[in-house]
């Protein structure tokens, strides 16, 4: 193995939280280990040795109980490294239904079950993060939408989220190492922070215009001090064809960012003449109220806690061969389930 893992009752008891961490999310190689598994899966190690029987074969499928996009593969192939085990899967990105079979693996029980809590994990979180992404997608059809969820989840998961948005089919990722995990460049415009810090919305477009990178969209955040409308007119007008967009992100409180707002602001832009100026909404966005302001002129989305909030798919693996003969437990069917849908991969 590559790694060293926790393998037995008496390494679980000597294992000590250090006093100086500052963090409570687990590291890499605590995963490695084993340290964020079920207990039960070590004690099962621990039988089977006494029984001289951690070596069997075994044959496992791992199935979900709804449908969904499955994500996390990369992660997955990653913790069964070194385990000399054969995996087969479907591609990241693919639709799945309901008990559909998602992961084969075939080899020595000692050297991958172990990881069954995690590899579950990750592939349940991944796939209902890029299942809602996709229902995001659908309703934005043709028009842009990024995903701005990482503030609505642990700072140890936000990327992995965020990639997973990407991998349903969002077009953006704001948080920056989920944004380079995806292989993609991170989009974000400017939040109201610096608008109050600043005091005024025209001075920060102006002055992000003069110092931001050419190939940054000139979008500006308009519902900070303002009625949306007349702010939006006032920095179109200053900018002289510099703004490339708005973004609208009106509160709760003041009703937030409705249908008819965006057909207000959409028609004043054009009638002044500034009909390339695009509408960027975002704020609690749901794929029914995308349809909606997409049917009002909204031109891009930023959508966060819909996904981010998205409940994992719960995913099951079932032994299904044990040295090549059928086994299942009761309820379920013995042997390997037929599918054409799975591709082999290489792993070291």
């Amino acid at each position: 193995m590559s790694h060293k893992r926790i393998l037995s009752s008496k390494e679980i008891k000597e294992f000590k939280i250090s006093e100086d961490r500052k963090l409570f999310s687990a590291e890499h190689n605590e995963i490695l280990e084993g340290l964020t598994t079920d207990v039960y899966f070590v004690k099962t190690y621990e039988i089977l040795e006494a029984m001289d029987k951690l070596d069997t074969e075994v044959t496992v499928e791992v199935f979900a109980r709804s449908y969904g996009v499955f994500c996390g593969l990369p992660e997955a192939l990653a913790l069964l490294e070194g385990t000399g085990a054969e995996v087969w899967s479907l591609n990241e990105g693919d639709f799945f239904q309901a008990k559909e079979v998602l992961m084969r693996i075939k080899g020595k029980y000692s050297n991958f079950g172990i990881y069954e809590t995690a590899l579950l994990g990750v592939l349940a979180s991944s796939s209902g993060w890029a299942t809602a992404a996709k229902e995001v997608k659908e309703a934005a059809g043709d028009r842009p939408a990024i995903i701005f969820g990482a503030r609505h989840v642990h700072p140890a998961v936000a990327p992995v989220m965020e990639r997973s948005a990407i991998i349903g089919g969002m077009d953006g990722s704001s948080c920056i190492l989920g944004a380079k995990l995806a292989g993609i460049e991170p989009k974000g415009t400017v939040p109201h922070a610096v608008m109050l810090i600043a005091g005024d919305t025209l001075k920060v477009a102006k002055k992000y215009d003069e110092i931001m990178p050419e190939e940054d969209a000139r979008l500006v955040l308009v519902d900070t001090f303002k009625d949306e409308a007349e702010e939006t007119l006032r920095i179109a007008e200053e900018m002289q064809g510099r703004l490339q967009g708005i973004r609208l992100d009106t509160p709760s409180e003041r009703g937030g960012v409705t249908p008819s707002l965006v057909r207000e602001i959409r028609a004043r832009l054009d009638l002044k003449g500034f009909t390339d100026i695009m509408l960027f909404v975002s704020g609690g966005l749901t794929p029914e109220r995308i349809v909606q302001l997409k049917d009002a002129g909204a031109d891009a989305f930023g959508v966060g806690s819909y996904v981010s909030g998205a409940p994992a798919i719960d995913m099951t693996m079932d032994i299904k061969e044990i040295d090549g003969v059928p086994v299942a437990k009761r309820g379920r069917i013995p042997g390997i389930t037929y599918t054409e849908r799975l591709i082999k991969h290489e792993i070291l």
